[in-house]
Parts: structure tokens; C-alpha cells; sequence
């Protein structure tokens, strides 16, 4: 029966890798890489066998079609990206609005994603939270940012470590050097670090040490300040109740 399984697969420790995501790996007709050199690493690892095609942001529009008719052939293939759940930042959206649009059956596995544990690690609040991957690099950019900055709600960031810095300092500017944030760096693996504190402080910390591998940025939220409560009179009504206690003295 023909199906798309969407694999996540480690995003460091490779003990992180199921059961089920081995099995479906071995079982599946094909698995689709986004990096073929570096998925091989980990199925050979595991001693998976299954034929490998490379599927990344660059070749999904034009291999789409192809997977669309060798799944309604009746074949079982598996998605993967380099690390994580595929689609999440990563290749796997178009393919899998393909297969529902044709109605092919689409199952997504549970398993590793960077951005729940750096906002579970960040302390921030993660009752209401939006997940935001990659900022704009140029256009749009400064647009989001202003969006952003009245965001009340808990913000979780992919950010590249040599635009940590850039970025950081975006924050001061735009949500003030006292926003609490969290930068979660290398989850999973040996050297994993979560740096948290205000934005200027943060941004202290990196300034002195220069930030290195997988970084996922939580943000919190901007504070909502109350209005003081309102009188039930209103100017008028007061002075006018003032004038008739005066009276009856």
C-alpha cells in the first residue's frame, strides 16, 4: 500500500532515533535525503539498507512530480532531513501537500525537533508560544521584527551562529536590552549550553564568547501592562456629587 512516512531522525545524540523510525526506515521501497552523505552516515549506523535519492530545497519542485506517480504506483517511501522532523525549517511541506492533494496517504512519526526542548530548557513561559524558524535575511526583516516586538506570546527562533550576534543586537534594539531570553545551543550533543538572561546580557555573554553550532533562540513575549481601573463616575459626576455633600454640610 502505497504511504509517506515523514521521519524525524537525531539532531545530535543518535540514541534519540526510535524504534519505529529504524523499522520504517528498513521497510520502506525508498528514503528521500536532503543531504544523501549525510543520512548515510546515520543509516550505516544503524545498518540501514534502503536505497537513498536526494530530495533538498533545491530540486523538490522539479522531483515532486516523479515521487507523486512512484507512489501512486504502489511504492512506500520514506522523508528525512539532515537532522529533526523533515518540513519543520527543512524539505517536506511540498511533498506532503502533494500526496494530500492526491490522496496518498501521509503518516508523520513522532520523534526529535530542536525547538520543543529549547523552549521546555528556556524556563519561558510555554503555555502560548509561535514558532518563528528563520527571520528574513534582508527583505521583510526589519518588518517582522516590528511584528514581533508586540508578540505577547513566547517566540522560538532558528538563528545561524555567525548571525547570532547580528541578531541579538536586533533584539536589544527592537525589544529592549531587559527581554528575557534563551539560547540554546548544540541540544542533545556533548557540549550543549542554554544561555539565558536579559537581551543585553545575552548579548554580553556572546560578545566574549564567540557562539558556535545548532542555536535555537526562545524570546519571551511582550509584557501586557494594566490600565488602572476607572472610576465609576466621571469627571462631571464626581464634581457634581462633591457640590451636593457641600450643600447638605
Amino acid at each position: 500500500m502505497s504511504k509517506l512516512y515523514i521521519v524525524p531522525t537525531p539532531i545530535g545524540n543518535l540514541e534519540d532515533m526510535t524504534f519505529r523510525a529504524i523499522r520504517i526506515l528498513k521497510e520502506v521501497d525508498l528514503i528521500l535525503a536532503e543531504d544523501t552523505r549525510t543520512s548515510g552516515k546515520l543509516l550505516k549506523h544503524f545498518e540501514i539498507g534502503t536505497h537513498m535519492y536526494s530530495h533538498h530545497m533545491h530540486n523538490e519542485h522539479k522531483t515532486t512530480e516523479n515521487l507523486i506517480a512512484r507512489l501512486k504506483a504502489g511504492e512506500t517511501i520514506a522523508l528525512i532531513s539532515d537532522a529533526g522532523t523533515p518540513a519543520i525549517s527543512d524539505p517536506g511541506f511540498l511533498l506532503t501537500r502533494a500526496c494530500v492533494e492526491n490522496k496518498i496517504e501521509v503518516e508523520c512519526l513522532p520523534g526529535a525537533t530542536a525547538f520543543v526542548p529549547a523552549l521546555v530548557n528556556s524556563g519561558l513561559p510555554n503555555d502560548r508560544f509561535i514558532f518563528e524558524g528563520f527571520l528574513p535575511e534582508k527583505k521583510g526583516r526589519q518588518t517582522r521584527f516590528l511584528a514581533l516586538a508586540e508578540e505577547t506570546r513566547t517566540m522560538i527562533l532558528y538563528v545561524s551562529p555567525h548571525k547570532l550576534l547580528k541578531t541579538l543586537v536586533e533584539f536589544v534594539t527592537y525589544f529592549g536590552e531587559d527581554r528575557q531570553i534563551c539560547v540554546c545551543r548544540e541540544l542533545s550533543k556533548l557540549h550543549e549550553e542554554n544561555v539565558r538572561g536579559t537581551a543585553k546580557e545575552v548579548l554580553t555573554h556572546f560578545e566574549k564568547t564567540a557562539p558556535r553550532g545548532e542555536i535555537v533562540v526562545v524570546v519571551a513575549g511582550k509584557t501586557i501592562t494594566k490600565e488602572p481601573k476607572k472610576s465609576k463616575f466621571s469627571k462631571d459626576e464626581k464634581e457634581e456629587e462633591e457640590e451636593e455633600e457641600e450643600e447638605e454640610d
